[in-house]
């Protein structure tokens, strides 16, 4: 029998660094304490990032154990990791100086503060010879399981919705640019990808010298797959499909979700697509999606409404998901409808040391 190889994954995910206080603070030492541990475009974030891993079990021990050396030096630092897509409560956040960071602070303008304001995760799936396309629509069908990890409802204290941090990025920072930061319709081939990506980068050129940049200056930070935002991508750098939909979250839940869309995605060696024509769901020979809009609406309720829209429950069961296996932090969190800056630091350490705490419970026999 012919062996089949298996699909590769990777994980990015970013945390709120802070101080024993509770404070924001840059990641200083923490960059240097695993491979993957990485700067992001506001001070006070540290991003970490696996390798392209063969199995869910190798990238649990990649992640995990990355994730425990950055600990490790941070308990040095008196420094924690926060796992909350938002601060909760902050006042600005400031950038690290750059010409990228600079030209989309000024194509967006006061908006771009929203950005600053998030914390994501990333997952990777490796593209398969002839059904890239199919993977990217499954994707995006996939993208109301955002709710499973939605971790924050707050931005400068108050209660916005379940996902705020999909609410400021896609609904609030973007709003002028909405080609950019929302969710694409699906592709008919990748030629047609290949065309939204030359039409979007010639959008964000015109944008850019709109507002004063040299050609030169934008070309020298932007190219046609680096100057979009929307949740779903073919990464032709990586030769992966990326989903840059979920909330930064505990470690283990992170995985558990890249573990579950990876099985579906997998099920597209020898299964058939379908788009509509009956209701959504996963079986060995086909996975049925629904049409565009109608995941439009799901993507809207499970970012206003997480796991209590019924709708967003009823549709993530239908393609295979184990609600049970998940407790998103947002829900937990939302207790009163304002928080304060002094909760909002003691919200952060309350969550950093349960970081500490996924990350120690999953020992490496409980990760085997």
């Amino acid at each position: 029998m012919q062996s089949i190889d298996p699909i590769r994954r990777s994980i990015e995910v970013e945390y709120w660094v802070i101080d024993d206080e509770g404070r924001l603070i840059e990641p200083g030492g923490l960059v240097d304490a695993t491979p993957g541990a990485e700067r992001e475009f506001v001070e006070p974030m540290l991003e970490i990032k696996t390798t392209p891993c063969e199995t869910g079990q190798q990238l649990r021990a990649e992640l995990l154990g990355r994730i425990e050396a950055v600990l490790e030096r941070a308990d040095e630092l008196d420094r924690g990791l926060v796992p909350l897509s938002t601060p909760i409560n902050h006042g600005e956040i400031t950038d690290l100086p750059s010409d990228r960071t600079r030209i989309q602070d000024r194509i967006i303008g006061e908006k771009f503060e929203y950005v600053r304001h998030c914390a994501g995760t990333h997952i990777h799936v490796e593209q398969q010879p002839g059904r890239a396309v199919d993977q990217l629509n499954t994707l995006i069908a996939l993208d109301p399981a955002l709710a499973l990890v939605n971790s924050s409802p707050y931005y400068q204290g108050e209660a916005l919705v379940d996902g705020a941090r999909s609410k400021l990025y896609r609904w609030m920072a973007y709003e002028d640019l909405p080609h950019q930061g929302r969710l694409w319709p699906y592709l008919r081939s990748r030629e047609q990808w290949d065309r939204r990506l030359e039409r979007r980068h010639e959008e964000f050129v015109t944008a850019a010298l709109d507002v004063g940049f040299d050609r030169s200056t934008i070309e020298a930070n932007f190219s046609p797959e680096s100057a979009i935002w929307t949740p779903v991508q073919l990464r032709a750098q990586f030769d992966t499909v990326e989903w840059r939909s979920p909330d930064t979250a505990l470690p283990r839940q992170t995985l558990q979700l890249a573990e579950d869309i990876v099985s579906v995605v997998e099920r597209l060696r020898s299964a058939d697509l379908r788009i509509g024509d009956g209701p959504p769901g996963v079986t060995d020979d086909t996975v049925r999606i629904p049409e565009f809009d109608d995941v439009c609406d799901l993507v809207e309720a499970a970012i206003e409404d997480g796991l209590t829209s019924p709708a967003v429950e009823s549709y993530l069961d239908a393609m295979g998901f184990d609600l049970d296996a998940y407790q998103p932090l947002s829900r937990q969190i939302r207790q009163q409808r304002d928080v304060s800056v002094d909760d909002a630091r003691q919200l952060r350490i309350q969550y950093a040391n349960r970081l500490e705490e996924d990350v120690r419970q999953s020992s490496p026999i409980s990760a085997d």
